[in-house]
């Protein structure tokens, strides 16, 4: 009789984690799309000159992780859990910016480094994110970004740029939060390329 009682318990274990574990809300899973958020314009090719994008893009250490977050308080973020990135934003962000610079100046005019053997490279960009998060409302997004240019051969001092970019939120969901990371890269890219 104890024997049946210590195999139906031990039987029950499981069917019990199974159902705390039924409980937990599936993981959400984002990304920035390939597809620019608005209209694209005509290329503006500028001078003409090949950059190449640097792939190391320094991010502030809450985007390291692969979880969207959001500000709270004077200076803290906090994680939303249950919803991720699909590919973490160290990899994305080069990845989306470089293609966006593509997109604003002309197709062969932009390279995420390194640029392919045979592409002779006149400018080389590096852009460091400072900030990108919300606000505790979820109503914007800012994204604080520097960029600067070193020619190849580097003959002239660094040329340097700033932009501080806020993008109004549709609503308090993490898919808009989502979505604003990336209309917030768009809008860094035209930045960057002088876009109107």
């Amino acid at each position: 009789m104890k024997r049946r009682r210590i195999l139906t318990c031990a039987g029950a274990v499981p069917l019990w984690l199974a159902g705390c574990a039924s409980t937990q809300a599936p993981t959400r899973w984002y990304e920035l799309k390939s597809e620019p958020p608005e209209a694209v314009p005509a290329p503006r090719p500028g001078d003409g000159a090949v950059w190449e994008l640097s792939g190391r893009l320094p991010l502030p250490d809450a985007l390291e992780r692969d979880t969207l977050v959001v500000a709270s308080g004077a200076a803290g973020v906090v994680p939303l859990p249950g919803h991720r990135w699909v590919v973490p934003l160290r990899e994305s962000i080069p990845m989306r910016l470089a293609a966006d610079l593509a997109l604003l100046r002309g197709e062969d005019l932009v390279w995420l480094s390194p640029a392919p053997a045979g592409v002779v490279v006149a400018r080389r960009l590096r852009v460091a994110i400072d900030t990108l998060v919300a606000d505790e409302t979820r109503q914007t997004l800012r994204l604080r970004a520097r960029w600067w240019f070193t020619n190849d051969p580097p003959s002239t001092p660094p040329t340097t740029g700033a932009a501080e970019i806020d993008t109004a939120l549709t609503d308090r969901s993490p898919d808009a939060l989502a979505a604003g990371h990336r209309l917030a890269l768009w809008r860094l890219a035209q930045r960057i390329t002088g876009t109107p």
